[in-house]
């Protein structure tokens, strides 16, 4: 078996070879194609830098990576590693990232980052061993949103270009695919929600994919977070939501509170050099 990078590798067959992958994971896998082309656009993928396993000129495994200035750093973003079933048990993923940490130090990157759920415990001891250390703990929610009463909310779409993203709270707490970088290169909507003309609450959403990116208080009011999913109600009353910080207590317990389901939990790990 031999690990080549994935630059010019049909995509179709590296999709196929990912679901495979997939199949009868922890949490149930989006299945078409067009969905993580579009994904991994946004996320910045960089297939020069993504690697495979190959068999006989067969796709057996892969890492897939992201690419992109990160916290002052050019990190590598793992958006998703697997094996398929029959190749499992032989350290391909180990192999993979042997091969992959000394190309990407060449092409000047700093760090690696990657989630794993955390029941996957497979997986976990795999990173481990690799190197990687558990650096963050996420939340992973969604269904319909069930407020017990509808609160006043005006809601104002602002243009992803106009906004002032210095100003928005917690933007180091979110994920690779919830952040600005990737917000900006993808279908993302921007809405302030405000009470009396007074802004007090933003969301970020996807509407077609029910996605909120992010959300949060921008004025501690009594009432905010509810008259905030009031306002995200008006667009979808059913959303997903990855990768909720679990150290934001108060994002997390009205995610609870309007009735979302958590499915899962995630860490990010990341190794750096």
């Amino acid at each position: 078996m031999k690990v080549k990078n994935l630059a010019n590798f049909d995509f179709d067959l590296l999709i196929d070879c990912f679901l495979s992958a997939f199949e009868n994971y922890f949490v149930e896998m989006p299945t078409e194609k067009n969905y993580y082309k579009k994904r991994w656009i946004a996320a910045k993928v960089d297939y020069k830098l993504s690697y495979g396993m190959f068999d006989d000129g067969r796709l057996v495994g892969f890492i897939i990576h992201a690419v992109d200035y990160r916290d002052g750093r050019l990190t590598a973003y793992n958006t998703g590693t697997g094996v398929i079933p029959d190749y499992r048990g032989r350290k391909i993923v180990k192999a993979l990232y042997d091969h992959a940490v000394e190309d990407l130090k060449v092409n000047g990157i700093e760090s690696c980052t990657l989630e794993v759920i955390t029941e996957n415990e497979i997986a976990l001891k795999a990173y481990l061993g690799i190197g990687f250390e558990v650096c963050k703990t996420y939340k992973c929610y969604g269904g319909e949103i069930n407020l017990d009463e509808s609160w006043p909310a005006e809601i104002n779409e602002v243009p992803l270009e106009k906004v002032d993203w210095a100003s928005l709270p917690n933007q180091e707490y979110y994920s690779w695919d919830n952040r600005k970088e990737s917000i900006e290169n993808s279908n993302y909507k921007y809405y302030e929600v405000s009470l009396d003309a007074v802004v007090e609450s933003y969301f970020i959403i996807n509407v077609e994919k029910q996605y909120l990116a992010q959300f949060d208080l921008l004025q501690e009011n009594p009432l905010a977070w509810e008259r905030l999913f009031t306002g995200i109600m008006q667009l979808s009353e059913s959303i997903r939501t990855n990768n909720v910080d679990g150290r934001l207590t108060a994002k997390v317990a009205i995610l609870d509170k309007v009735g979302l389901n958590n499915p899962a939990d995630q860490y990010e790990m990341k190794l750096e050099w």
